[in-house]
């Protein structure tokens, strides 16, 4: 679990391609100190799995199914990319809840200053659009950021001048990619309310009889 509160910006080192698969190796300086193999890293906001780590350098696989699903496949040596370790319980929460399991993708459709300020506008499909809300989170290549406006095609977020030194959004261009991961409550409230419609066969051994023979009524 992840907060969507970036630690730092990572380099990639090196991509080892598989068939349908890659190995990352990054530089991340912050996320590697206390870090050990099998504990989870966020890359651009994808829950990766250190498979090895060595000094500030640390190495991750990417099956078919994430390279499908996120903008990492189109990493190259030397890209740069945002980085958090899972968060720990005792830390503070500054972010949402992010799990590192990516929704889909986004595309930038434009870039605009206003003041001291930049709004970013990310073209999105339906699928994903309908768990964004007015005010509402959403991770933005591993970033939280609170959506300002959202409409039935994009929506629009604020980046202030710290929320860009310290990620890579505002080094995107019109028409990049990037990944997007909706907050988890809608997506599980959905789903319990499609699941109280269904007509299911499961039924209760619990009535009035039962309750008044063990003394509840």
């Amino acid at each position: 679990m992840f907060t969507g509160i970036v630690e730092e910006i990572g380099e990639i080192k090196n991509i080892k391609h598989g068939s349908k698969s890659v190995v990352l190796t990054i530089q991340g300086k912050t996320v590697t100190k206390d870090s050990k193999v099998g504990d989870s890293i966020a890359v651009n906001g994808v829950c990766l799995t250190a498979t090895s780590i060595e000094k500030d350098i640390f190495t991750a696989d990417v099956m078919a199914e994430t390279i499908r699903r996120s903008a990492l496949g189109s990493l190259k040596q030397g890209s740069k990319v945002n980085l958090e370790r899972a968060m720990l319980c005792n830390g503070r929460f500054g972010g949402h809840i992010v799990s590192g399991h990516i929704d889909g993708m986004g595309t930038i459709r434009n870039l605009s200053r206003e003041d001291n300020a930049v709004w970013v506008t990310i073209a999105a499909t339906p699928e994903i659009l309908k768990y964004i809300v007015e005010k509402g989170s959403i991770a933005i290549d591993g970033i939280s950021l609170t959506v300002a406006y959202v409409d039935n095609e994009v929506f629009k977020v604020s980046i202030i001048p710290h929320t860009a030194n310290e990620t890579t959004l505002l080094t995107k261009n019109k028409g990049d990619i990037v990944n997007l991961e909706n907050d988890i409550v809608g997506k599980y409230v959905e789903k319990l309310m499609k699941y109280n419609h269904q007509d299911t066969t499961v039924k209760s051994n619990i009535d009035m009889e039962m309750l008044n023979r063990y003394g509840f009524i």
